[in-house]
Protein backbone atom coordinates (compact mmCIF):
# COMPACT_ATOMS: atom_id res chain seq x y z
CA UNK A 1 0.00 0.00 0.00
CA UNK A 2 1.51 3.27 -1.15
CA UNK A 3 0.32 6.48 0.54
CA UNK A 4 0.18 9.92 -1.29
CA UNK A 5 2.87 12.59 0.29
CA UNK A 6 5.07 9.82 1.95
CA UNK A 7 8.76 9.96 0.63
CA UNK A 8 9.65 6.67 1.51
CA UNK A 9 6.87 5.67 -0.61
CA UNK A 10 7.51 7.38 -3.25
CA UNK A 11 10.99 5.96 -3.36
CA UNK A 12 9.27 2.47 -3.17
CA UNK A 13 7.31 3.00 -6.48
CA UNK A 14 10.39 4.81 -8.11
CA UNK A 15 12.66 1.21 -7.60
CA UNK A 16 9.88 -0.71 -8.86
CA UNK A 17 9.13 1.33 -12.22
CA UNK A 18 13.28 1.98 -12.45
CA UNK A 19 15.31 -1.70 -13.72
CA UNK A 20 18.97 0.54 -13.60
CA UNK A 21 21.36 1.13 -11.02
CA UNK A 22 20.46 4.55 -8.92
CA UNK A 23 23.61 6.33 -9.54
CA UNK A 24 22.42 9.70 -8.56
CA UNK A 25 21.82 8.97 -5.32
CA UNK A 26 24.94 6.75 -4.98
CA UNK A 27 26.82 9.31 -6.09
CA UNK A 28 25.40 11.80 -3.57
CA UNK A 29 25.73 9.27 -0.74
CA UNK A 30 29.65 8.51 -1.60
CA UNK A 31 30.00 12.53 -1.81
CA UNK A 32 28.64 13.35 1.54
CA UNK A 33 30.47 10.08 3.54
CA UNK A 34 33.37 10.87 2.32
CA UNK A 35 33.42 14.84 3.66
CA UNK A 36 31.99 13.28 6.99
CA UNK A 37 35.45 10.51 7.24
CA UNK A 38 37.76 13.23 6.46
CA UNK A 39 37.92 15.17 9.22
CA UNK A 40 38.45 11.86 11.58
CA UNK A 41 41.57 10.33 9.82
CA UNK A 42 43.33 13.53 9.06
CA UNK A 43 44.24 14.22 12.76
CA UNK A 44 46.27 11.19 13.21
CA UNK A 45 49.74 12.50 11.16
CA UNK A 46 49.81 15.84 12.96
CA UNK A 47 48.24 14.86 16.30
CA UNK A 48 51.49 14.75 17.97
CA UNK A 49 52.95 17.82 16.70
CA UNK A 50 50.03 19.42 17.65
CA UNK A 51 50.23 18.66 21.09
CA UNK A 52 53.89 19.98 21.48
CA UNK A 53 52.56 23.02 19.77
CA UNK A 54 49.61 22.90 22.41
CA UNK A 55 52.29 23.25 25.31
CA UNK A 56 50.34 20.94 27.68
CA UNK A 57 52.72 18.05 28.04
CA UNK A 58 55.70 18.89 30.62
CA UNK A 59 57.67 16.23 28.82
CA UNK A 60 58.11 14.31 25.94
CA UNK A 61 56.76 11.03 27.06
CA UNK A 62 53.44 12.77 28.20
CA UNK A 63 52.69 13.42 24.38
CA UNK A 64 51.21 10.28 23.93
CA UNK A 65 49.35 10.29 27.20
CA UNK A 66 47.09 13.80 25.98
CA UNK A 67 47.04 12.84 22.31
CA UNK A 68 45.27 9.98 23.37
CA UNK A 69 42.49 11.70 25.39
CA UNK A 70 42.29 14.25 22.21
CA UNK A 71 42.11 11.41 19.72
CA UNK A 72 39.35 10.07 21.59
CA UNK A 73 37.35 12.87 22.24
CA UNK A 74 35.51 12.52 18.59
CA UNK A 75 34.28 9.14 19.31
CA UNK A 76 33.69 9.49 22.47
CA UNK A 77 31.35 12.32 21.59
CA UNK A 78 30.18 9.81 18.77
CA UNK A 79 29.95 6.82 20.95
CA UNK A 80 27.53 8.86 23.54
CA UNK A 81 25.10 10.20 20.62
CA UNK A 82 25.46 7.87 18.10
CA UNK A 83 21.73 6.40 19.25
CA UNK A 84 20.16 9.74 20.10
CA UNK A 85 20.98 10.26 15.74
CA UNK A 86 19.70 7.07 14.67
CA UNK A 87 16.50 7.92 16.72
CA UNK A 88 16.35 11.55 15.21
CA UNK A 89 16.83 10.18 11.24
CA UNK A 90 13.90 7.20 12.20
CA UNK A 91 11.93 10.04 13.37
CA UNK A 92 12.30 12.54 11.37
CA UNK A 93 14.05 11.65 8.38
CA UNK A 94 17.21 10.90 6.91
CA UNK A 95 18.12 13.88 5.19
CA UNK A 96 17.87 16.45 7.82
CA UNK A 97 20.33 14.44 10.17
CA UNK A 98 22.69 14.10 7.10
CA UNK A 99 22.54 17.96 6.59
CA UNK A 100 23.06 18.70 10.05
CA UNK A 101 25.68 16.34 10.41
CA UNK A 102 27.63 18.04 7.28
CA UNK A 103 27.02 21.40 8.93
CA UNK A 104 28.42 20.20 11.93
CA UNK A 105 31.52 19.19 10.35
CA UNK A 106 31.68 22.67 8.60
CA UNK A 107 31.80 24.32 11.65
CA UNK A 108 33.22 22.79 14.61
CA UNK A 109 36.23 21.14 12.24
CA UNK A 110 37.32 24.82 11.20
CA UNK A 111 37.13 25.74 15.01
CA UNK A 112 39.28 22.66 15.64
CA UNK A 113 41.70 23.97 13.33
CA UNK A 114 41.85 27.60 15.29
CA UNK A 115 42.60 26.00 18.64
CA UNK A 116 45.64 27.43 20.35
CA UNK A 117 44.61 25.49 23.80
CA UNK A 118 44.42 22.42 25.08
CA UNK A 119 40.92 21.95 26.12
CA UNK A 120 39.42 24.08 23.13
CA UNK A 121 40.97 21.52 20.83
CA UNK A 122 39.51 18.72 23.04
CA UNK A 123 36.07 20.62 23.31
CA UNK A 124 35.50 21.13 19.13
CA UNK A 125 36.27 17.30 18.87
CA UNK A 126 33.88 15.98 21.08
CA UNK A 127 31.55 18.33 20.21
CA UNK A 128 32.06 17.42 16.30
CA UNK A 129 31.71 13.93 17.36
CA UNK A 130 28.81 14.38 19.44
CA UNK A 131 26.71 16.29 16.64
CA UNK A 132 27.97 14.42 13.84
CA UNK A 133 25.43 11.51 13.22
CA UNK A 134 25.87 10.74 9.68
CA UNK A 135 27.24 7.26 9.87
CA UNK A 136 23.90 5.14 10.68
CA UNK A 137 21.63 7.00 8.95
CA UNK A 138 23.87 7.22 5.54
CA UNK A 139 23.63 3.55 5.39
CA UNK A 140 20.31 2.75 5.97
CA UNK A 141 20.03 5.44 3.10
CA UNK A 142 22.39 3.61 1.05
CA UNK A 143 19.97 0.42 1.29
CA UNK A 144 16.61 2.27 0.97
CA UNK A 145 17.97 3.49 -2.29
CA UNK A 146 18.57 0.72 -4.01
CA UNK A 147 16.67 -2.53 -4.53
CA UNK A 148 17.39 -6.13 -2.93
CA UNK A 149 19.88 -6.61 -4.87
CA UNK A 150 21.54 -3.67 -5.26
CA UNK A 151 22.20 -3.25 -1.30
CA UNK A 152 25.09 -4.38 -1.32
CA UNK A 153 26.39 -1.98 -3.72
CA UNK A 154 24.53 0.73 -1.80
CA UNK A 155 26.92 -0.49 1.59
CA UNK A 156 29.56 -1.06 -1.00
CA UNK A 157 29.80 2.38 -2.11
CA UNK A 158 29.15 4.14 1.63
CA UNK A 159 32.36 2.06 2.75
CA UNK A 160 34.48 2.85 -0.52
CA UNK A 161 33.98 6.82 0.18
CA UNK A 162 35.12 5.85 3.72
CA UNK A 163 37.93 4.13 2.47
CA UNK A 164 38.79 6.93 0.14
CA UNK A 165 38.87 9.36 3.40
CA UNK A 166 41.19 7.50 5.25
CA UNK A 167 43.07 7.51 2.17
CA UNK A 168 42.71 11.33 1.40
CA UNK A 169 42.43 12.44 5.15
CA UNK A 170 45.88 11.23 6.42
CA UNK A 171 47.47 12.96 3.14
CA UNK A 172 45.24 16.01 3.53
CA UNK A 173 46.63 16.58 7.15
CA UNK A 174 50.23 15.08 6.41
CA UNK A 175 50.97 17.74 3.63
CA UNK A 176 48.82 20.65 5.12
CA UNK A 177 49.83 20.79 8.41
CA UNK A 178 52.56 23.42 9.64
CA UNK A 179 52.48 24.78 6.34
CA UNK A 180 54.89 27.78 7.12
CA UNK A 181 57.61 25.12 8.40
CA UNK A 182 57.12 22.67 5.34
CA UNK A 183 56.52 25.78 2.81
CA UNK A 184 58.09 28.32 3.46
CA UNK A 185 58.22 30.15 -0.01
CA UNK A 186 54.68 29.89 0.44
CA UNK A 187 53.54 30.89 3.73
CA UNK A 188 55.01 33.17 5.82
CA UNK A 189 54.79 32.59 9.67
CA UNK A 190 53.44 35.36 10.53
CA UNK A 191 50.48 34.56 7.74
CA UNK A 192 47.20 33.05 9.07
CA UNK A 193 48.41 29.67 8.60
CA UNK A 194 51.41 30.77 10.26
CA UNK A 195 49.81 31.22 13.22
CA UNK A 196 47.66 28.39 13.37
CA UNK A 197 49.80 25.66 11.75
CA UNK A 198 46.77 23.34 12.06
CA UNK A 199 44.05 25.56 10.24
CA UNK A 200 44.96 24.46 6.59
CA UNK A 201 43.90 20.95 6.53
CA UNK A 202 41.25 21.62 8.85
CA UNK A 203 39.65 24.37 6.02
CA UNK A 204 39.98 22.34 3.11
CA UNK A 205 38.18 19.41 4.52
CA UNK A 206 35.68 22.05 5.67
CA UNK A 207 35.54 23.89 2.37
CA UNK A 208 34.78 20.43 0.56
CA UNK A 209 31.85 19.61 3.37
CA UNK A 210 30.08 22.75 1.81
CA UNK A 211 30.74 21.55 -1.99
CA UNK A 212 28.66 17.82 -0.19
CA UNK A 213 26.26 20.23 2.03
CA UNK A 214 24.82 21.84 -1.33
CA UNK A 215 25.10 18.21 -2.89
CA UNK A 216 22.56 17.42 0.13
CA UNK A 217 19.81 20.00 -2.23
CA UNK A 218 19.15 16.94 -4.59
CA UNK A 219 18.98 13.81 -2.02
CA UNK A 220 15.51 12.56 -1.95
CA UNK A 221 13.85 11.61 1.42
CA UNK A 222 13.44 7.66 2.31
CA UNK A 223 11.70 7.47 5.30
CA UNK A 224 8.14 6.47 5.22
CA UNK A 225 5.88 8.99 7.06
CA UNK A 226 2.63 7.93 6.54
CA UNK A 227 1.97 7.10 10.59
CA UNK A 228 -1.34 9.01 10.50
CA UNK A 229 -2.95 7.51 7.71
CA UNK A 230 -1.66 3.89 9.70
CA UNK A 231 -2.92 5.36 13.02
CA UNK A 232 -6.43 6.13 11.35
CA UNK A 233 -6.73 3.02 9.59
CA UNK A 234 -5.77 1.25 12.93
CA UNK A 235 -8.57 3.17 14.47
CA UNK A 236 -11.87 2.30 12.17
CA UNK A 237 -10.74 -1.54 12.46
CA UNK A 238 -10.79 -1.51 15.78
CA UNK A 239 -14.13 0.34 15.97
CA UNK A 240 -14.98 -2.35 13.96
CA UNK A 241 -13.82 -5.46 15.37
CA UNK A 242 -14.27 -4.12 19.08
CA UNK A 243 -10.86 -5.66 19.71
CA UNK A 244 -7.41 -4.23 20.08
CA UNK A 245 -4.32 -6.25 20.29
CA UNK A 246 -0.80 -5.64 21.29
CA UNK A 247 2.43 -6.91 20.15
CA UNK A 248 4.75 -7.98 22.82
CA UNK A 249 7.71 -5.56 22.24
CA UNK A 250 11.19 -7.57 22.46
CA UNK A 251 14.03 -5.87 24.00
CA UNK A 252 16.86 -5.13 21.92
CA UNK A 253 19.50 -6.41 24.21
CA UNK A 254 18.14 -9.87 23.90
CA UNK A 255 18.10 -9.78 20.01
CA UNK A 256 21.33 -12.02 19.84
CA UNK A 257 22.32 -11.60 16.49
CA UNK A 258 21.70 -7.75 16.43
CA UNK A 259 24.02 -7.76 19.34
CA UNK A 260 26.78 -9.88 18.22
CA UNK A 261 26.54 -7.81 15.23
CA UNK A 262 27.25 -4.62 16.92
CA UNK A 263 29.71 -6.62 19.56
CA UNK A 264 31.66 -7.46 15.69
CA UNK A 265 31.67 -4.10 14.68
CA UNK A 266 32.47 -2.71 17.92
CA UNK A 267 35.95 -4.64 17.83
CA UNK A 268 36.71 -3.76 14.18
CA UNK A 269 36.25 -0.26 15.10
CA UNK A 270 38.42 -0.61 17.93
CA UNK A 271 41.28 -1.87 15.96
CA UNK A 272 40.80 0.55 13.02
CA UNK A 273 41.54 3.54 15.21
CA UNK A 274 43.77 1.72 18.17
CA UNK A 275 46.17 1.29 14.46
CA UNK A 276 45.73 4.42 12.90
CA UNK A 277 46.29 6.48 16.58
CA UNK A 278 48.88 4.13 17.99
CA UNK A 279 50.63 3.86 14.51
CA UNK A 280 50.96 7.58 13.95
CA UNK A 281 52.04 8.42 17.51
CA UNK A 282 54.46 5.68 17.15
CA UNK A 283 56.20 7.13 13.97
CA UNK A 284 56.52 10.29 14.97
CA UNK A 285 58.07 9.79 18.19
CA UNK A 286 62.07 10.19 18.42
CA UNK A 287 64.35 7.20 18.05
CA UNK A 288 65.63 7.39 21.60
CA UNK A 289 61.92 6.28 22.51
CA UNK A 290 61.87 3.66 20.04
CA UNK A 291 59.62 5.46 17.83
CA UNK A 292 60.77 6.51 13.79
CA UNK A 293 61.14 10.28 14.06
CA UNK A 294 58.65 10.77 10.77
CA UNK A 295 57.24 14.15 9.89
CA UNK A 296 53.46 14.58 9.49
CA UNK A 297 53.90 14.07 5.71
CA UNK A 298 55.41 10.75 5.90
CA UNK A 299 52.69 9.68 8.53
CA UNK A 300 50.51 10.90 5.94
CA UNK A 301 52.24 9.17 3.26
CA UNK A 302 52.17 5.62 5.13
CA UNK A 303 48.20 5.76 6.19
CA UNK A 304 47.52 6.51 2.09
CA UNK A 305 49.20 3.95 1.27
CA UNK A 306 47.16 1.54 4.24
CA UNK A 307 44.03 2.89 2.67
CA UNK A 308 44.66 1.92 -0.82
CA UNK A 309 44.41 -1.99 0.18
CA UNK A 310 40.77 -0.88 2.01
CA UNK A 311 39.69 0.83 -1.50
CA UNK A 312 40.87 -1.97 -3.66
CA UNK A 313 39.10 -4.56 -1.54
CA UNK A 314 35.96 -2.49 -1.28
CA UNK A 315 35.84 -1.85 -5.13
CA UNK A 316 37.01 -5.18 -6.41
CA UNK A 317 36.30 -7.69 -3.52
CA UNK A 318 33.39 -7.04 -1.21
CA UNK A 319 30.75 -6.92 -3.68
CA UNK A 320 31.63 -9.96 -5.38
CA UNK A 321 32.61 -11.44 -1.74
CA UNK A 322 29.25 -10.57 -0.04
CA UNK A 323 26.89 -12.18 -3.43
CA UNK A 324 28.93 -15.27 -3.09
CA UNK A 325 28.98 -16.02 0.04
CA UNK A 326 26.62 -14.10 2.31
CA UNK A 327 27.10 -11.05 5.33
CA UNK A 328 27.59 -13.61 7.79
CA UNK A 329 30.45 -15.82 5.99
CA UNK A 330 32.07 -12.50 4.51
CA UNK A 331 32.27 -11.06 8.11
CA UNK A 332 33.43 -14.25 9.28
CA UNK A 333 36.43 -14.44 6.34
CA UNK A 334 36.98 -10.65 7.79
CA UNK A 335 37.37 -11.63 11.32
CA UNK A 336 40.51 -14.43 10.47
CA UNK A 337 42.06 -12.09 8.36
CA UNK A 338 42.03 -9.45 11.24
Amino acid sequence: VYYEGCPGCAMERRKESSTGTPYKELFFVGITTFASSLPITSLFPFLYFMIQDLHVAQREEDIGFYAGFLGASYMVGRGFASIFWGMVADRIGRKPVIVFSLFTVIVFNTLFGLSVKYWMAITTRLLLGALNGFLAPIKAYSIEVCRDDEQALGISIVNTAWGLGLIIGPAIGGYLAQPAKQYPHIFHDKSTFGRFPYLLPCLCISIFATFALISCIWLPETLHKHAKFEMGAETAEAGTTQESTESPKKSLWKNWPLMSSIITYCVFSLHDTAYSEIFSLWTVSGRKYGGLSFSSKDVGQVLTVAGVSLLVYQIFVYRWLNNTLGPVNSTRIASVSY
